[in-house]
């Protein structure tokens, strides 16, 4: 017991001593708190916009892709303009963008959430680094029964870019020259020459085959063969009686006349002067006729040809009165009489 009581006191005498220096040394050298950690630049902690930008990957081989995403979440009332967020002004070093994807959610408390993603990657091999950088989005504040024109941007919130890293297999080698200065050894002659005798074995293969397929084409005309002077002068007066006999009283009627007009030219055209009217334009085959030739009078197929084409790709205003369609009727049947 009377260890007990000398030892407490010994301890008691022992704080007494030492509590003035123990102050003394506090007052010296008072306790520096600890600095918080900063907040991620791309969580911003309060305000009417909130954004995190992020990659999925932070590093990438040559063809790899990798998604860059901005999250953005507005209070009641308060929109982005997604404008500055299109994919056209996404600036970004060594990288090419793919696509990108954007989704819109409102939760329960009417905050709207903007969910943006762009496809991103690369196939070049001399970048060391790669990245996107920073860009800012308006926002402003909409109120009731105001006019999305009306408002004015209330103000700009940041979007940090990103670094990411580029992995490559291709090892760091200088640059070697493929062919040096010295000339090409002299080729043997039979090599020189092995050119045109090969030519002339394919041309000696394909000679049996040529004369297979001349046959086969003499043997097919023969069988067809052409139309003769009567059958021609049988359709040649079939298709002016139909033309005849066509009605120009309402604006169907003429334009379907100016079909009828269309064909039968082009039909003449073809088979008297071998130009392929039916899939030519009315200057080329102004073109055509200039050079082929012939007895069918250019100007008159030309401008009658135009003059259908007018009428039947034309606005209904343009459509000829029922005289002109009579009239274009008059000069087909002259061009197909030949004269």
């Amino acid at each position: 017991m009377i260890r007990r009581v000398s030892s407490a006191a010994c301890l008691c005498a022992a704080v007494v001593l030492a509590g003035p220096g123990l102050h003394a040394q506090s007052k010296a050298a008072p306790r520096v708190a600890a600095p918080a950690a900063p907040a991620p630049a791309q969580v911003p902690a309060s305000g009417p916009v909130q954004v995190r930008a992020s990659v999925d990957r932070t590093a990438i081989w040559p063809g790899d892709r990798v998604t860059y995403g901005i999250d953005i979440v507005c209070a009641k009332g308060v929109e982005i303009l997604l404008d500055d967020l299109a994919k056209e002004k996404l600036r970004v070093n060594g990288l090419d963008i793919v696509g990108s994807d954007t989704t819109t959610t409102v939760d329960a408390d009417e905050q709207t959430t903007y969910r943006l993603r762009y496809l991103l990657t690369t196939y070049r091999v001399d970048t060391p680094s790669l990245s996107i950088e920073p860009i800012s989005a308006r926002y402003y504040q909409r109120r009731p029964g105001q006019r999305l024109q009306d408002i004015a941007p209330a103000g700009e919130v940041p979007i940090p870019g990103a670094v990411i890293a580029f992995r490559s297999t291709l090892p760091d080698l200088p640059v070697y020259d493929l062919r040096d200065d010295r000339a090409a050894a002299p080729r043997h002659p039979v090599a020189s020459r092995a050119g045109s005798i090969g030519t002339a074995l394919i041309v000696i293969s394909l000679a049996p085959a040529v004369f297979v397929a001349v046959a086969f084409v003499r043997r097919r005309t023969r069988k067809t063969g052409r139309r003769s002077a009567r059958q021609a002068r049988i359709d040649q007066r079939t298709t002016l009686e139909r033309l005849r006999s066509l009605d120009v009283t309402t604006e169907d009627d003429r334009r379907r006349a100016y079909d009828e007009i269309s064909t039968a030219v082009r039909q003449h055209v073809a088979s008297t002067s071998g130009v392929p009217a039916p899939s030519l334009t009315a200057a080329e085959v102004d073109a055509a006729l200039e050079q082929a030739g012939g007895r069918v009078s250019r100007e008159s197929v030309s401008s009658l040809l135009a003059a259908c084409d007018e009428a039947r790709y034309g606005p209904p205003q343009a459509l000829p009165s029922p005289q002109a369609c009579r009239d274009a009727l008059a000069t087909a049947e002259q061009v197909l009489s030949g004269r």
